[in-house]
């Protein structure tokens, strides 16, 4: 048996397939709690200013940094959805011609933990100094 054949019936086994949609559902899941935990963080502002005006204080009708944190993460999560579909796309089209999978240092894995670092220490800085 050649090289290519071992490749055309690697690519033929229908647990690839299933392996690389099951990575889809998982960046799915991802999508969501990055948008989920965004919708959360930019109500957050809101939560706070209810809970000082039940108890009396001066409540300021800004919204604070939490809606502009909520709003990058909320964004984060459909930029991780639809890169994860367009990878997935990308994978199918690669096991389909039999061509074998190559992968990045900087993966969508890579730039999605990135990302998240940046706006985490952003949040990090902004609460040290409220």
């Amino acid at each position: 048996m050649t090289e290519h054949e071992v490749k055309t019936s690697d690519a033929a086994d229908p647990r690839i397939y299933f392996a690389a949609e099951r990575t889809l559902l998982a960046w799915v899941r991802t999508g969501l709690a990055m948008m989920g935990f965004g919708f959360v963080v930019a109500r957050f502002g809101l939560f706070l200013r209810e809970l000082a005006a039940a108890r009396g204080d001066v409540v300021e009708h800004r919204s604070g940094l939490s809606l502009y944190f909520g709003i990058a993460l909320v964004l984060l999560g459909v930029f991780v959805s639809l890169l994860s579909a367009r990878g997935y796309w990308q994978t199918v089209a690669r096991l389909d011609a039999g061509t074998p999978l190559t992968f990045k240092r900087l993966s969508l894995s890579v730039v999605a933990a990135i990302i998240l670092a940046l706006v985490g220490l952003a949040m990090a800085i902004y609460l040290a100094f409220q």
